[in-house]
């Protein structure tokens, strides 16, 4: 039909200048570890980041979860956030959004019409964007790429603790693999789950994973780090993460009871270091969320609180500073598409002790930059933790490791994958293959 090709030439020229990305229910400025922020944010904030340093404009469209939050930010030359109204401005639980997207909608397409500047494409993360951008995608005939992060079907097969995903979720992740033109896959599990279990097309499923800021995430002087951070020398362990049950918080927190249990007498007494959740220290004293305060009192209850250091979600700024002062980081996971505190560990030389699902499999080389256990098993993650701290031969060898797989993560490389989806679907053509 004439009028569709004219619009398509109109949204979709040869080469990809500007994209709509979509995060719904977490934005990019928010702090990883706190809340819903985790992963997610961070690949959007610096896969964003990326693409406008190769001239690709990169509007980001989130839902306004605070008053305060401005309507627009530039983060960087070339990217902008917009924080749309729909629902009450709180922050609100995940499974409470769907019934707002018709709102977020309406808001996208008025915020565009008025700005008067097409959109070559669509890129939603996450289940709900996912659905946010198909509507788009119908209004505007330009073609929707999809990433998930995590999927239902694999987070209600791999968690065995927690909410199991509602199938409103389910349906609408396998009616995205059928009308978006590319699915980007964080690993190679998923998308053979997509392929497999959720009838996807396996020629628009492309596997690329997140990247990592090697520039930034460096390995660094350990005792110099643990004395700017005002940490203690003696062994320590790390967890970076949100709180959540698919983290493995529990089965972390039992394994660590093992590890001080198996501390001979003169043997210093390993310190775990916790940054997740929101503390902050006011003239009134110690504050914490709700979710943070559970998990001290778990402590307490396992009589290990001595030994774990609660210090809330940190800046990604001296985040290499945590990492290059630890011995290991552990990621006790239940599910994980990717595992980005492990690459960024890694990328700092500090090898990862991780449970061996999701994208942690191949994330994680065991033996080599790391150690994988089962998931929901402390006795063998604390028997990997003691193993890592004690054997100096291995944990040296580990360090080299790490760093030499991190490298693979280069957001360079993320980065030129990426656009190559971009350019085959703004032309409408087939994806070259890939895997």
């Amino acid at each position: 039909m004439p009028g569709v090709e004219t619009e398509r030439s109109f949204f979709a020229p040869p080469v990809v200048s500007r994209i709509a990305m979509i995060s719904v229910h977490t934005s990019p400025l928010a702090q990883p570890g706190s809340g819903e922020a985790g992963g997610m944010n961070v690949y959007i904030r610096e896969l964003s980041r990326n693409l406008a340093e190769r001239g690709v404009e990169v509007d980001i469209f989130t839902r306004r979860s605070d008053p305060e939050q401005p309507a627009v930010t530039e983060v960087d030359a070339g990217v902008r956030v917009f924080a749309l109204e729909a629902g009450p401005p709180l922050a609100l639980p995940k499974d409470q959004l769907f019934c707002h997207l018709p709102a977020f909608v309406t808001e996208l397409a008025y915020q565009i019409n008025r700005d008067g500047r097409p959109y070559e494409l669509v890129h939603a993360h996450y289940w709900l964007s996912g659905w946010a951008g198909y509507l788009l995608k119908r209004y505007w005939d330009i073609p929707l790429v999809q990433m998930f992060h995590t999927l239902g079907n694999l987070k209600n097969l791999l968690a065995s603790k927690g909410a199991i995903e509602p199938v409103l979720r389910l349906q609408v992740e396998r009616g995205l693999l059928q009308v978006a033109e590319a699915v980007i896959a964080a690993n190679p599990d998923e998308r053979e789950v997509m392929i497999w279990d959720l009838q996807a097309d396996p020629s628009k499923i492309c596997t690329v994973p997140p990247g990592v800021d090697l520039d930034h995430f460096r390995p660094g002087d350990r005792l110099a780090a643990r004395n700017q951070l005002g940490l203690p020398d003696q062994p320590l362990v790390l967890f970076v993460g949100r709180i959540d049950p698919v983290k493995g918080i529990d089965t972390l927190f039992h394994a660590w009871h093992r590890v001080l249990s198996s501390v001979a007498p003169g043997e210093p007494e390993p310190l775990l270091v916790f940054l997740g959740g929101r503390r902050v220290e006011s003239a009134e004293g110690l504050q914490v969320d709700p979710p943070l305060g559970k998990l001290i009192a778990e402590a307490r209850a396992l009589d290990i609180e001595r030994s774990v250091r609660f210090l809330g979600s940190q800046p990604r700024e001296i985040l290499p500073l945590f990492y290059n002062a630890a011995d290991l980081c552990v990621m006790p996971s239940r599910y994980e598409s990717f595992g980005l505190v492990a690459v960024e560990a890694m990328a700092c030389g500090t090898p990862v002790i991780a449970s061996r699902v999701g994208g942690l499999r191949f994330t994680v080389e065991h033996e080599v930059s790391g150690l994988l256990v089962p998931p929901d098993d402390p006795e063998a993650l604390a028997a990997a933790i003691r193993r890592g701290l004690t054997d100096h031969r291995l944990r040296t060898r580990l360090q080299v490791g790490a760093r030499q797989a991190a490298v693979r993560y280069s957001w360079h490389g993320v980065t030129n994958a990426v656009l190559q989806v971009y350019r085959q679907v703004a032309r409408r053509g087939q994806l070259l293959p890939c895997f």
